[in-house]
């Protein structure tokens, strides 16, 4: 069925584009960061364990909002673990780093996901596509105050 949604073909394919690349960093890191819960010890075990729980759970979340947004547009949305690992520009971690390298490695993909979403702004901007423009506000606006909260941790 033809959609009419007030946009061109093209930008919301462009647009749907990016979104699968957002998914695909959201979910790593969502993988990530529950790995990361599972396998966390040291003197900052019980924090870091209920950080992690907390931030794998919103994840959770976000994929799917992100996986209807993609659909909303006409397009599928991308749900193997070799499509994420194509599209992520977050690196997967299969070791199990000590504490600090965890706190570490979720920061650098934090600003990851940050990179990802607003380098689709030009895109949603052009299109006026005020609900994508929405979802990557409100993404944005819990990935940056996720990355400021986990380098905290990091200062001596």
């Amino acid at each position: 069925m033809n959609i009419d949604i007030g946009m061109e073909t093209s930008d919301r394919k462009a647009i749907a584009d990016g979104l699968c690349k957002l998914l695909a960093d959201t979910y790593t890191l969502y993988l990530k960061t529950h790995y990361f819960h599972w396998n966390v010890t040291g003197p900052m075990f019980q924090t870091l364990h209920l950080m992690f729980e907390t931030q794998y759970t919103e994840l959770a979340l976000a994929v799917d909002l992100i996986a209807e947004r993609i659909r909303a547009l006409g397009h599928t949305a991308p749900g193997s673990y070799s499509a994420y690992a194509q599209l992520s520009s977050i690196p997967e971690t299969t070791e199990v780093p000590k504490a600090t390298e965890m706190i570490q490695l979720l920061v650098e993909a934090q600003e990851a996901v940050c990179r990802t979403a607003r380098s689709i702004y030009p895109l949603v901007a052009k299109a006026s596509d005020e609900p994508t423009a929405d979802l990557l506000t409100q993404r944005l606006q819990l990935h940056e105050k996720t990355a400021w909260m986990l380098r905290s941790l990091l200062d001596n």
